[in-house]
């Protein structure tokens, strides 16, 4: 009997393995490669130029229209007010939709196509171990995602901030877009979607029903978290005169209203400042003294951001792990063989 050893693979060791690992999956994803940088470009472009012309020209517009005495002979530019209002919200939808947009390329092309059409399997049966091609698969892809959307998240909140105090019609920081586009939370959004996308696709095996729930992702954490944000973090509260039309405190509130004379919480008949005689009576008839309010001050925007991205990064972790521990379970203990006997 004589033994004869089937060829082996070409030899892989580290120094040379990553390498050729990382180019091959630039060659097999390079459409996708050359549509996010354009996409990281072009959505740049447009927010230097949001927060460089179209601010400097959306302020002088308000600084000429405050400047008026009289609404009737005023003369201000409304059309740069306008553009940079359009434009800022045109760059918000563009940096929101970037989770979903890794999320639908996760799910559609990532794991589910190659083992649609059989090349994962093929590539597993030679020097590629099925837990090493998912690596690979996530680890790229994974610091591409997180270079171009925090790019895009740090021009964005450049851009918004260029505008606080000069334009009047200014998105709040705590506006529910704008605080996700201006924050970590995108950046981590998007890895959720990498790696959800992936892990769907590794449990659908078709690129339609994969990048169908891969969108949802993102959109199901996004939603979670916003529900939950207002409560990562402790809450002020702050009491304010009666003389005001409101309760004072700029940011998300959980609760507000007024305070009687024993300091009990009451709801708030939103009559208006103590000073109208009507609403002095109103007052006096329900023993309040002053308003409250529960919220959530400017001074909190980064605890509550960075709070909501680890807890987003930890669902993304385990996500990771369960496409590692499901693949394993497809794949079983298989190894490759590098010999045969005749």
């Amino acid at each position: 009997m004589t033994a004869l050893a089937t060829p082996a693979p070409p030899a892989t060791g580290r120094s040379s393995g990553a390498p050729s690992m990382v180019r091959w999956l630039l060659r097999l994803h390079r459409p996708a490669l050359i549509v996010w940088a354009a996409l990281v470009i072009v959505v740049g472009a447009l927010l230097l130029w949001v927060g460089g012309p179209l601010t400097d020209a959306s302020a002088e517009g308000w600084k000429q229209y405050n400047a008026c005495k009289s609404v009737f002979t005023c003369v201000h530019d409304t059309e740069s007010i306008g553009r940079y209002k359009d434009w800022y919200t045109y760059t918000l939808i563009a940096v929101l939709a970037v989770p979903f947009l890794v999320a639908a390329w996760s799910g559609a092309t990532l794991t589910s196509r190659e083992l649609e059409n059989g090349t994962a399997q093929l590539a597993w049966t030679q020097s590629i171990s099925p837990a090493r091609w998912l690596a690979a698969k996530l680890a790229l892809p994974a610091v591409l995602v997180t270079v171009g959307s925090g790019l895009l998240v740090a021009l964005h909140h450049w851009a918004w901030s260029t505008g606080q105090g000069r334009i009047d019609n200014t998105k709040t920081w705590y506006d529910t877009g704008t605080y996700s586009a201006n924050g970590t939370t995108i950046v981590a959004l998007s890895l959720a979607g990498l790696a959800g996308g992936a892990l769907i696709g590794l449990r659908r095996r078709e690129s339609i029903g994969s990048l169908i729930g891969s969108v949802c992702v993102p959109g199901f954490l996004w939603s979670v978290v916003g529900l939950a944000t207002p409560h990562l973090w402790p809450t002020v509260t702050k009491v304010s005169s009666l003389k005001l039309d409101h309760p004072a405190g700029s940011g998300p509130s959980l609760s507000e209203g007024l305070l009687t004379s024993t300091g009990a919480r009451i709801a708030n008949p939103w009559c208006g400042p103590i000073t109208d005689q009507d609403c002095r009576a109103v007052y006096d008839r329900l023993d309040a003294v002053s308003y409250y309010k529960v919220y959530h001050p400017e001074s909190h925007y980064w605890p509550l951001q960075l709070t909501a991205t680890a807890i987003i990064l930890a669902v993304t972790a385990a996500m990771t792990v369960a496409a590692f521990r499901l693949l394993k379970h497809q794949t079983g203990s298989a190894h490759v063989p590098k010999a045969a006997a005749i």
